[in-house]
């Protein structure tokens, strides 16, 4: 049984459903050898698909997605920005909240982010909580709090840096 070994996931699966008398017959273990080898590529293949239909697991998907959405297709960037561009365009759809606008601006933030309207000065503020500095990715994110935010509205952003004392 052992001199003729089925190494494929699948060929070792579809021995178990056969006959014992199976076992020791190199035909049918070349046979399942074969058919595994070929159902395990047919797994993979599904399940990278699969992948393609959600923002988080995405590769080679995620043209579709921006054209769908209407952005920019551009391959040359990281991924992760690409999907947080992508996650920012879904999230922001809708009226446009205070929630709609933290939800959009901590998809690109990764991190907590405070949004304080003020409505005599026809502002919003956009702090960053838990970032130092100034956030990746700066551009993308203002473009995405522009889409979101009505245009009457003036978009101001607060960063946190660390000062020599500390």
């Amino acid at each position: 049984m052992s001199e003729y070994p089925i190494t494929s996931v699948r060929g070792q699966e579809m021995l178990t459903y056969l006959p014992p008398y199976y076992e020791t017959s190199r035909i049918i273990r070349a046979v399942l050898q074969a058919e595994g080898t070929e159902f395990d590529k047919l797994r993979q293949a599904l399940d990278e698909t699969l992948n393609q239909f959600f923002v988080c697991t995405a590769t080679w998907g995620l043209d579709r997605w921006e054209k769908e959405l209407g952005l920019p297709v551009t391959p040359d960037q990281p991924e992760a920005e690409r999907r947080d561009k992508i996650v920012s365009r879904l999230r922001g759809y809708g009226t446009a909240t205070i929630a709609v606008v933290k939800q959009v601006a901590e998809s690109y933030d990764k991190g907590a982010v405070n949004v304080v309207e003020d409505h005599a000065a026809y502002t919003i503020t956009i702090r960053f909580v838990d970032t130092t500095g100034v956030p990746p990715n700066l551009d993308d994110l203002k473009t995405a709090v522009r889409a979101v935010v009505p245009a009457h509205l003036a978009i101001m952003y607060e960063y946190n840096f660390f000062i020599w004392d500390e």
